[in-house]
């Protein structure tokens, strides 16, 4: 029934407007699962740091190694935050597209015309080309168009190395900046309360460093995950 009154009456604006925002939603859960994902990146490279820098001070000859991770680490940190106020950018952006579009069929069902809007249009293109909401915003972008609010979108995914070009290589005074922030005059605040270890249980520096790199590799593949 609702097909045939499309043919002859076109889309029902009512469907349309529950439609997008339905798209509109699923695409705000996305970026929440993945924000929230990048938070826990974030605290456990920063405990990853604390860790590196606290072997450091224990055993004076790994220090040089130890110095070497907590920039290692940083460099993360920096791409991890950098991803993350991406994502909240895109979120705010969504936000308003759902209140410009909302208010486009508000003015559709009083005035009984619509009026494409340019602001909707920049932001769709914008989110569309995003590889965390590339495939859910062509949806709503075809939706978006039926109804007449925006024209034709580009849908061009921009590639990841493109997005993180910028972060392949973290300038030493930002990395540096990251440092100074988790270290000086947080360690002991920051510092979690731990067991007594004997002396026989404890792992060697060896052992350490491995299980902090076989760590480091799994928060790069999430990482990665986010992006694709």
């Amino acid at each position: 029934m609702e097909a045939i009154k499309a043919v002859f009456f076109g889309p029902d604006p009512q469907v349309q407007m529950r439609k997008c925002n339905q798209l509109i939603r699923q695409n705000t859960r996305q970026l929440d699962r993945d924000i929230a994902n990048l938070k826990s990146l974030d605290s456990k490279t920063r405990q990853l740091i604390l860790n590196a820098s606290r072997r450091a001070q224990r055993n004076p000859s790994q220090a040089k190694q130890a110095t070497a991770e907590t920039k290692t680490y940083a460099r993360e940190l920096l791409r991890i935050r950098k991803q993350s106020a991406r994502l909240n950018t895109s979120r705010a952006q969504l936000q308003s597209v759902q209140m410009q579009v909302n208010e486009a069929f508000s003015v559709r069902k009083i005035q009984g015309s619509l009026k494409k809007s340019a602001g909707i249009m920049k932001d769709v293109n914008t989110l569309v080309r995003l590889p965390e909401l590339n495939s859910t915003m062509r949806q709503l972008s075809t939706e978006l168009v039926r109804a007449g609010i925006i024209e034709e979108v580009v849908d061009d995914a921009l590639p990841n190395d493109e997005l993180l070009e910028d972060e392949l290589e973290e300038a030493d005074s930002e990395v540096d900046k990251v440092l100074h922030e988790i270290l000086q005059g947080k360690l002991s605040k920051v510092e979690p309360i731990r067991p007594e270890i004997p002396v026989e249980e404890a792992p060697t520096p060896e052992e350490e460093f491995e299980e902090q790199e076989a760590t480091l590799e799994q928060m790069r593949g999430r990482l990665e995950a986010l992006k694709s």
